[in-house]
């Protein structure tokens, strides 16, 4: 079901400020910054080896982010595995009793299809699946 870790989600207040220590401090390459409306976040993409850090970024007190911030800080927010088929990857979870957050898939950055198991199922890890367009890998 899952191919590798697609990224790392980390919260952050502010991605200006937070940027300088991963790009510059520990030398990861910036690959583009987006918002993603649906999901009032702002995220930035760091390379590292064959897999991403997400740094995500509130644009509304009402995004799960903005309340993850306010609840625990900023830090890690959840992990992301890449899915060639993640509606098929949900219906087997789903089968398989997994508490889902999401029972049908989402938009996400970069053209993705996303969903979010509920951490009660993944031992308190918020765990995300992506699909990326034409079933290809992120770039």
């Amino acid at each position: 079901m899952l191919s590798k870790i697609a990224h790392i989600g980390v919260a952050v207040h502010s991605i200006e400020e937070s940027l300088p220590f991963y790009r510059d401090a520990l030398q990861m390459t910036c690959s583009g910054c987006e918002e993603v409306a649906s999901q009032k976040v702002k995220v930035a993409f760091l390379e590292i080896g064959g897999s991403r850090i997400e740094l995500l970024e509130p644009t509304s007190p009402e995004s799960p982010v903005a309340k993850f911030l306010e609840k625990n800080g900023p830090g890690m927010h959840h992990v992301a595995y890449e899915v060639a088929d993640l509606a098929g990857a949900l219906a087997q979870l789903k089968a398989a009793g997994t508490r889902l957050i999401d029972e049908t898939p989402r938009e996400g950055a970069h053209g993705s299809r996303i969903a979010f198991i509920h951490p009660k199922s993944s031992g308190g890890v918020l765990t995300e699946l992506c699909q990326y367009p034409g079933g290809g890998k992120h770039s």
